[in-house]
């Protein structure tokens, strides 16, 4: 197995040992939460040849806003099975968040191996609803605005600004999408040119159906590895994570500037994604305004290929999405397409928190 690269910021070479998803689809209406995961739990372990005896902690990320019942990752834990107990965690959020957690478990030296699994099913509930409890409880969830009605007034802070066109948002949709057709995970992908999609009538203005994440059935695992357990798992071509940072910003969306990811420009920075370049980006951004956005705090240019898996305009799970963006990015390098990454999750509206990797090869 090759080396790790120099820890730059002296931390633990910790890599992406194994990652494994669901075939996302509108609506999965064959199987509970358990039975979803179970598929993707026995690849991301047999991909690699181990099993649950062989890591030392377990980290998932779920909501039980989108499951309707308190605790479901309890539940969930049926599909790795967790007897005898076993060091276990969970956040209420994307699994991005689940694999930061055993990230720094993992830097603390004490085990060497961990599982890293996300789930939700976007299609059992209103999500207008459901996601407006998420927002400032005082000023904003009162009013009750709806995903799509938030964003839109971000793409419009875009445009008045001048920092974007409709023509702009349809030319990320037509890429991404047209890169899905080679994903066979992917919910929605087709060819279509940005003529077509700027015939489309508006969903919310300026934003048409083309910009707008699907709704999204899935699930995803990874296993980290440092130590014996990276020499043992690795492989050829490993994907080391050199740095990983997030942040997050005000509730009030009024008191920041929306055409700005200020907490992804800090955890760029911290992560280092300008210390070289940047082969491959997998960037969570539910909404095809929010990539250019990224795009700019991440100080990507045209060299890089910004997700060539699809991303979220093609599939996105909530609570899975940015996840799978770090899962996607360790398989471009794993697969010799890449030689440094960087993956990126979202959570809240209008890219409140971010989470950015950076990953390299050896």
């Amino acid at each position: 197995m090759s080396a790790a690269p120099g820890a730059k910021r002296d931390i633990r070479p910790v890599s992406v040992a194994s990652f494994a998803q669901a075939k996302n689809v509108r609506h999965d209406d064959q199987h509970n939460e358990v039975e979803g995961l179970l598929p993707v739990i026995a690849d991301v372990f047999g991909a690699i040849g181990i099993t649950k005896d062989d890591v030392d902690f377990i980290c998932s990320g779920s909501t039980d806003y989108l499951i309707g019942g308190p605790f479901s990752f309890v539940m969930a834990l049926d599909a790795v099975g967790v007897w005898p107990p076993r060091a276990e965690s969970h956040v209420e959020m994307d699994g991005a968040w689940a694999l930061y957690e055993a990230w720094v478990l993992l830097q603390e030296g004490e085990i060497d191996a961990a599982l890293v699994y996300s789930f939700g099913r976007s299609s059992l509930g209103n999500l207008n609803e459901i996601l407006a409890l998420q927002l400032d409880p005082y000023y904003v969830a009162p009013l009750w605005p709806d995903p799509v009605s938030l964003a839109a007034l971000q793409a419009r802070a875009l445009i008045d600004a001048g920092k974007a066109t409709e023509d702009d948002f349809a030319r990320v949709a037509a890429r991404s999408r047209k890169d899905a057709l080679s994903n066979p995970n992917a919910q929605v992908a087709h060819d279509r040119s940005v003529e077509e999609l700027l015939a489309e009538d508006y969903v919310v203005a300026p934003l048409r159906r083309h910009t707008l994440p699907p709704i999204t059935d899935g699930a995803a695992a990874i296993v980290l590895a440092a130590g014996k357990a990276a020499e043992a798992w690795g492989g050829d071509n490993p994907a080391w994570i050199t740095g990983i940072d997030h942040r997050i910003e005000t509730h009030a969306l009024g008191a920041r500037d929306l055409t700005v990811s200020a907490s992804t420009i800090k955890a760029a920075e911290v992560a280092g994604v300008a210390d070289g370049p940047v082969d491959v980006a997998e960037l969570h951004a539910p909404y095809a305004h929010q990539e250019l956005i990224l795009c700019e705090a991440l100080g990507l240019d045209n060299t890089t290929a910004v997700n060539p898996s699809g991303g979220p305009l093609a599939a996105n799970p909530l609570m899975s999405a940015g996840l799978i963006r770090i899962g996607e990015a360790a398989a471009a390098i794993r697969s010799g397409r890449a030689r440094r990454a960087v993956a990126h999750g979202t959570s809240g509206p209008c890219l409140q928190q971010n989470l950015v990797c950076v990953l390299e090869a050896s």
